[in-house]
């Protein structure tokens, strides 16, 4: 079962309520591709317009007496094989509070198999560490047909879905966020910085779509 958005980070929302001199540092790691890297037309790097950044913002807006640093592990054209690989040397020495897995726009090329291993075995780390993990659905690419469950960009989703629901981690859907935004009207190019590059207010989405996760 997925986690519950209302509890899963209650703990974290307790911490970041705590006041100077008995609070502590708080970190936010964001794993993953070039979009948690902020990576607009390649090889142009927006950090401060990516979703690592503008979470980081609404998270000091929502705890304004909290000390918390969101921290970008993020490799631009890494696939999860690739991250799962470096995970316990790049991500668990930062002691994270919670984790954000965000890969699977590039594992179209590793496949749905491949990609399953790796988002576990990072998964299992995180959890035999006690650190909640968010996992992200991909967002979008332009070639993608987004009404076609036979795309790979789908299938991947579906897959992140899937694992989110059998580990019982969080989810954020940046897919079906897009997906929604677009019914409504907005035109995806609108969203995009490039062809499978979000923009800011593509970036905002998934910010958005995060901070519900810390009550």
């Amino acid at each position: 079962m997925i986690a519950d958005s209302k509890t899963y980070l209650a703990e974290f929302s307790r911490l970041a309520r705590v006041d100077w001199p008995e609070n502590r540092l708080l970190n936010v790691v964001c794993h993953g591709h070039s979009v948690p890297s902020g990576y607009f037309q390649t090889p142009e790097i927006r950090t401060f317009e990516a979703y690592p950044h503008l979470l980081h913002r609404a998270l000091g807006r929502r705890f304004p007496h909290a000390s918390i640093n969101a921290i970008v592990t993020a490799i631009g054209g890494e696939t999860s094989a690739q991250g799962a690989a470096r995970f316990a040397r790049d991500v668990l020495p930062h002691r994270p509070d919670v984790i954000t897995l965000d890969y699977a726009l590039n594992d179209r090329g590793d496949g749905l198999a491949c990609a399953r291993r790796a988002w576990l075995d990072m998964i299992r780390q995180a959890q035999a560490a006690r650190i909640p993990v968010i996992l992200l659905t991909p967002t979008p690419d332009q070639a993608s047909s987004l009404d076609d469950p036979a795309d790979p960009l789908l299938q991947h989703a579906a897959q992140v879905r899937g694992l989110a629901e059998e580990c019982g981690t969080g989810l954020v859907d940046s897919l079906a966020w897009f997906r929604r935004r677009v019914a409504a009207g907005v035109p995806l190019p609108e969203l995009m910085s490039s062809r499978n590059h979000p923009n800011r207010r593509g970036h905002a989405l998934v910010a958005a779509a995060l901070l519900r996760w810390f009550p």
